[in-house]
């Protein structure tokens, strides 16, 4: 039991809550309700869809920690460790190679545009938009293709968890 809770709170770090709740806020102004006549909108369509998806990988790739003082410093992981956003505190020394770039990093931040990237199937809006008249096959698939993302991510996500406490991830006490 406790490692089915420990799985999901490692879920909810990596899925990209705060660029869903962005993309389903303008998604409906950008289709106009899913009537997307005009190439200007399917192009501004695309364009939240890049941006929603460049934000999942930035964040994937942010980290923070707590200076001397308790205060918690977010930062961008990088090859020689954390690059810190107030340039004026830096990372302790003794772990500097935790905030390291590593290869999952690049993994959490694929696993997590594929989450984003479904759950965009998922809104009518942006279907509507693309699709207009969609056939029954293509209506099966667009049902079936987030949830199977959604599934399999999930179990990545949870068998490969993040130890990042990111922009918008809680930072223990300690």
């Amino acid at each position: 039991m406790r490692k089915a809770f420990k799985g999901t709170a490692h879920l909810a770090k990596l899925l990209p809550t705060g660029t869903v709740l962005i993309f389903q806020t303008l998604s409906p102004l950008f289709t106009h309700q899913g009537q997307c006549h005009t190439t200007t909108s399917k192009f501004t369509t695309i364009g939240l869809l890049a941006f929603c998806s460049i934000s999942c990988i930035l964040l994937s790739f942010t980290d923070s920690f707590r200076d001397e003082r308790g205060k918690v410093r977010y930062g961008v992981v990088s090859l020689k460790g954390l690059w810190v956003m107030d340039a004026s505190v830096k990372v302790p020394d003794d772990v500097v190679d935790k905030y390291r770039l590593r290869f999952i990093d690049f993994f959490h931040a694929f696993m997590s545009v594929l989450v984003f990237l479904a759950v965009a199937l998922f809104d009518g809006s942006v279907v509507s938009c693309f699709v207009p008249k969609p056939s029954e096959e293509a209506k099966d698939l667009l049902v079936a293709l987030p949830i199977g993302i959604g599934i399999v991510c999930s179990v990545l996500f949870v068998a490969f968890p993040s130890q990042r406490h990111g922009i918008g991830s809680p930072l223990s006490r300690n």
